[in-house]
C-alpha cells in the first residue's frame, strides 16, 4: 500500500469532539524536551534515536510493542531527586511505578531508598540486593505473612494504615522479638485536583487513619503504648499527578499540627514525617511539572515555617517519587496497523498493543502525546485516535491528537511518558503477551524484561 493509498480524513479541527487539542502542532517532527527522555533525538534521516540508538534497530531486534527505558535518564533523575533533598531527607522511589531487578540496582547505586506495597516487590527488591533498612512497606491490607517476612528482613519502616494493623504489625513483632520502626499514615482532607481514582487523602476512601475526629491521635496512642512497635513519624499521601503545592502545603501544616498535639499530649517529638509522593509529570505539551529542586525547595521551606510556628524542631522530611522519575525515561514503541478515516470525524490509527499495555487512558482517561519514529514527514497533519487491537471499543491510547496524513501501515509510532504504571499494569487480555522492557545507554539495548511467550500463558493454565 502506497503512502498515500488511503484517504487522511480530517486534518484541522477548530473544536474536537472530546479531544485534548483544539489545533495541529506547527511541526509534527519536532520532540518536545518536556514529555521525551533526555537522549531521544531525530538523526539526520529523520528517525528517532534513544540512547544513540534508532528505533528501527530496536524493533528489528526486539520486535514491537516494546517499552522502551533511557536508563541514562532514569538514573539522571534519580541523581536529581537525591541531590535536590540531600543528606538530611530521604527519597524513597516508589516501586509500584514499575520495578524490576535492574531497576532495584540503578537505584541503589544511585543512593535512592524503595519503597514497596507487596510482598512480591519486597521479594523483587530483596532480590536484587536492595538493604531491608532501606525499604519502606506501604499497603492497606497486608497480610500476616507479609508482615512477617517485612519484620524478620528488618525492613525500615512499615506504614500503618489501620488500627487494626497497628495490633498486627505489634503482635508480629513481639512474637518475633523485634522493635519495628513504623509510621501512621493519615488522611489529612486534603482533595487533590486529579482523578477521583488517584486522590487520596480525602476521608472517604480505603487508605489511612482519618486526621479529622481524632482517630488519628488515638492511632498514636495505641503505637505509642505497643512494646513492638517504634513509632517514627506520620505519613501522608495526598494524590497522584499533581502539579499545584498548595494541597502539599495544607497536608504539611496539618500534619506538623498532629506532630504538636502528640508532644503536647506525650511529650515527645516524632522525629519523620513523610509527605508522600504524586508529583506530576508530562504526558503532553500542556503539562508543565516542577523540577526536583523547586519541589525540595517548597516542601522544605513549608515544613519549617509549620514547624516554627509550632514550636517543633523540624523534623526529617521524606519523599516517594515513582511516576516523577521512571515515567518520562520510556516509551512505547508500537507498529502501525490498520488505518482507517472517519470522514468529518477522524482516524483511527491501529497499533499492534492497546490496553494490555497501557491500561490508563481507558482507566483514568488519561492523556497522552504520540509521534511517528521511524522517518520524518512533511505531510499536512491529520487527527487520529491511536487504538490497540483488542476486543474492547475502549481500547485507546491516545484519544486525540495529530499525525502526518501520509502515515502507514509498517510505521514505527511511539507514545512518550509510558514508564510509569504502564508495564505495571499490563495484562494478558485477549491472551495478549505482554511487551518486554528494553534499556538503553551509551549505545547499547538489553532486555530487562523478557517478552512474554505463549508459552508463559500455557504453564500456568493447568487444566
Amino acid at each position: 500500500m502506497s503512502r498515500s493509498a488511503h484517504p487522511a480524513g480530517p486534518r484541522h479541527a477548530d473544536v474536537l469532539p472530546e479531544g485534548h487539542y483544539t489545533a495541529p502542532p506547527t511541526d509534527l517532527n519536532a520532540l518536545d524536551s518536556k514529555v521525551w527522555s533526555r537522549t531521544v533525538a531525530r538523526n539526520a534521516d529523520g528517525a528517532v534515536t534513544v540512547g544513540g540508538i534508532e528505533v528501527a534497530r530496536l524493533t528489528e531486534e526486539f520486535g514491537t510493542p516494546a517499552y522502551i527505558l533511557d536508563e541514562s535518564d532514569f538514573r539522571a533523575r534519580c541523581r536529581a531527586w537525591a541531590h535536590a533533598f540531600g543528606p538530611d531527607a530521604d527519597v524513597f522511589y516508589a516501586g509500584k511505578a514499575f520495578l524490576s531487578r535492574a531497576v532495584v540496582r540503578w537505584l541503589k547505586e544511585e543512593g535512592l531508598n524503595l519503597d514497596v506495597c507487596s510482598g512480591g516487590e519486597l521479594t523483587c527488591a530483596l532480590d536484587a540486593g536492595m538493604p531491608a533498612e532501606r525499604i519502606a512497606f506501604h499497603g492497606n491490607n497486608k497480610t500476616v505473612a507479609e508482615i512477617e517476612r517485612a519484620v524478620t528482613v528488618g525492613v525500615g519502616r512499615i506504614v500503618l494504615d489501620s488500627f487494626q494493623e497497628i495490633a498486627r504489625v505489634a503482635h508480629v513483632a513481639q512474637r518475633l522479638g523485634k522493635r519495628q520502626r513504623v509510621q501512621i499514615r493519615v488522611t489529612v482532607g486534603v482533595e487533590a485536583h486529579t482523578h477521583e481514582f488517584i486522590a487520596t487523602a480525602h476521608e472517604d476512601q480505603k487508605f489511612g487513619i482519618a486526621l479529622a475526629g481524632g482517630e488519628a491521635a488515638e492511632a498514636v496512642r495505641r503505637a505509642l503504648a505497643l512494646d513492638g512497635l517504634e513509632l517514627i513519624g506520620i505519613h501522608s499521601h495526598i494524590g497522584s499527578q499533581i502539579f499545584d503545592m498548595a494541597g502539599f502545603e495544607v497536608s504539611a501544616r496539618r500534619v506538623v499540627g498532629l506532630l504538636a498535639a502528640v508532644r503536647d499530649e506525650h511529650g515527645v517529638e516524632l522525629p519523620e514525617i513523610d509527605l508522600g509522593g504524586g508529583l506530576g509529570i508530562a504526558y503532553t505539551s500542556d503539562d508543565d511539572p516542577r523540577e526536583p529542586h523547586e519541589i525540595a525547595k517548597a516542601l522544605g521551606d513549608i515544613v519549617t515555617r509549620e514547624c516554627e510556628a509550632a514550636g517543633l524542631a523540624t523534623p526529617r522530611i521524606s519523599v516517594e517519587p515513582g511516576r516523577a522519575i521512571v515515567g518520562p525515561s520510556a516509551f512505547t514503541l508500537y507498529e502501525v496497523g490498520t488505518i482507517k478515516p472517519l470522514e468529518g470525524l477522524r482516524t483511527y490509527v491501529s497499533v499492534d498493543g492497546g490496553m494490555s499495555d497501557n491500561i490508563r487512558t481507558a482507566l483514568y482517561d488519561a492523556e497522552y502525546s504520540v509521534a511517528l519514529v521511524s522517518r520524518a514527514s512533511d505531510a499536512e497533519p491529520m487527527l487520529v485516535r491511536v487504538v490497540g487491537k483488542h476486543c474492547e471499543s475502549g481500547d485507546i491510547v491516545v484519544r486525540d491528537a495529530f499525525l502526518p496524513s501520509d502515515l502507514a501501515p509498517g510505521d514505527l509510532i511511539a507514545v512518550p511518558a509510558t514508564g510509569a504504571y504502564c508495564r505495571s499494569m499490563a495484562s494478558n487480555y485477549n491472551h495478549a503477551l505482554r511487551p518486554p522492557v528494553v534499556a538503553v545507554r551509551d549505545g547499547q539495548a538489553r532486555v530487562i524484561v523478557r517478552r512474554e511467550t505463549e508459552e508463559d500463558l500455557l504453564r500456568l493454565d493447568v487444566g
